[in-house]
């Protein structure tokens, strides 16, 4: 595959609070602590469709927010793809308990907000983009399918991409079948040409020899395999690092995806 340019990162997650924070800790300048989220806004989007938001549309209109700050390129040109494992738990919940319920008085806003392309829904409202848009699960390796389709699209319409990886963990009882360790998301704006905002350069290719790669510091380690979008952090810290890095992320059961990232 050809190669590829990250002009804008953007990060959310506990005690990673943007990009330039968790990249001081993912190349070992600053150490890391667990701290809860911050109160996160929708203050891109109109009035009434904030009013309607869910933490996780919050959290991804934060990310994607800040991977388009840098950027050079105008955000209603920019195609997007957004991946997440299983989507809006939170709204789930409360769909399942109101059907449980005699006159199943379910809430048109969460019937809204329950579908898995919601949170691009509401990017592309904020971001006034009607470029196509695509999103994606593929379970835990959601951030690899996520990766390998926006850089096929990057390519091929030699257009610039923007990826969104998220997940929020669940509340009781669904917590009990499927359960995250924490929320975290990230976005990376990619762009098939090298720019004054660039980042890192990217080649991503398919293998079935590999293992994935891990995190030293247990904190993070635990982050990684708690949250599906948190398996993008070996490849952020290659990033972040700046130095040139073969970085190996799990994709299917005997296929693993290889990202050499170089500054």
């Amino acid at each position: 595959m050809k190669a590829l340019y990250v002009n804008g990162i953007g990060v959310l997650g506990p005690g990673l609070g943007g990009w330039r924070e968790s990249a001081a800790i993912l190349k070992g300048t600053r150490v890391y602590r667990y701290e809860p989220l911050p109160t996160l806004t929708a203050n891109l989007l109109p009035a009434n469709e904030r009013r309607r938001t869910t933490q996780v549309i919050k959290l991804v209109l934060n990310v994607a927010q800040e991977a388009m700050e840098p950027a050079d390129v105008e955000v209603q040109r920019v195609y997007s793809v957004f991946a997440s494992s299983g989507g809006d738990y939170e709204v789930m919940d409360k769909i399942c308990m109101a059907l449980t319920l005699a006159e199943k008085p379910v809430s048109p806003i969460h019937f809204h907000n329950s579908v898995h392309n919601a949170p691009a829904g509401y990017w592309t409202i904020a971001a006034t983009c009607s470029m196509p848009s695509l999103s994606l699960s593929a379970y835990d390796h959601s951030f690899s399918a996520g990766l390998l389709e926006a850089a096929t699209q990057v390519l091929v319409e030699r257009a610039s991409v923007l990826l969104v990886a998220y997940d929020y963990p669940s509340t009781f009882p669904l917590a009990e079948k499927r359960c995250l360790y924490a929320p975290f998301a990230t976005a990376l704006l990619l762009s098939p040409a090298r720019t004054t905002q660039s980042q890192a350069k990217l080649m991503v290719t398919l293998t079935s020899q590999d293992t994935e790669d891990r995190l030293d510091e247990a904190p993070l380690e635990r982050l990684r395999t708690g949250n599906p979008a948190a398996r993008s952090l070996p490849l952020l810290q290659a990033i972040a690092r700046g130095s040139a890095h073969r970085v190996i992320l799990p994709y299917l059961a005997n296929r693993q995806l290889i990202v050499e990232a170089a500054p």
